[in-house]
């Protein structure tokens, strides 16, 4: 039994030896083919690093510094300068198209797609923030508002609610963002006489959002729908 055993062993120890040997002969034999490939690799990430450290940050910074003008502007409501600069620094529009991939070119979607919102071209702000890829978990929803109030202003009712509705999925509980769109949903609502949708927004506010601004005067809205529906 113990010699059948300490053969079974010699065996396995003969097989592992065998596939060692395989391996070190398949090696050997492609041994410039698996030089190239593991050179090619190297040579990927080197690239991938000095693209990122020497062409991407430098571009970014750059971009970040040309659009701080800008904001400037639009935080003083100076809607067309912010957009289109001021001779002397670029506007959102020139950040975006000549900084095009960057983490400012995106952000300058945003921006801009408030400028043209507020001087009412509605079709420009909507193509501006649907291409703004937006990962903060503030700015997601807020962009889908944004493009509700555009609908609104062109007046797609059905496109407005479906955007104030993804807006309100994607606050997924925000204090802050959430109530501000079911308002705006329960606004929507009411303007087309859907009083009973109306009224599950507002509710939603005072059950869901209690300490939010939208919450201070929701009571007269959900009683005015009330009344409309005979409650």
């Amino acid at each position: 039994m113990a010699n059948k055993e300490k053969n079974e062993q010699q065996d396995q120890l003969e097989i592992v030896e065998s596939k060692i040997g395989q391996t070190e002969q398949y090696i050997e034999e492609n041994r410039n083919k698996i030089f190239t490939v593991i050179a090619i690799i190297a040579a990927i990430i080197l690239g991938y690093l000095a693209y990122q450290k020497y062409v991407k940050l430098p571009k970014e910074q750059k971009a970040t510094a040309q659009m701080f003008q800008a904001e400037n502007y639009f935080e003083r409501d100076s809607f067309d300068l912010a957009l289109n600069g001021d001779g002397n620094y670029p506007g959102f529009v020139k950040v975006m198209s000549d900084y095009s991939g960057t983490k400012a070119a995106n952000l300058a979607k945003y921006y801009a797609s408030i400028c043209y919102f507020r001087t009412q071209n509605y079709d420009k702000a909507l193509e501006c923030i649907n291409g703004f890829s937006a990962s903060d978990k503030n700015l997601a929803p807020i962009s889908k508002g944004i493009a509700g109030d555009c609908w609104v202003e062109k007046g797609d009712f059905a496109k407005a609610e479906k955007c104030y509705k993804d807006a309100i999925k994607e606050a997924n509980g925000n204090v802050f963002v959430a109530p501000i769109y079911l308002n705006k949903l329960g606004k929507l609502m009411e303007k087309q006489s859907k009083f009973q949708e109306a009224l599950d927004s507002y509710n939603t506010i005072l059950k869901s959002y209690p300490k939010s601004n939208e919450a201070k005067t929701i009571d007269r809205d959900i009683e005015l729908m009330q009344i409309k529906l005979g409650k």
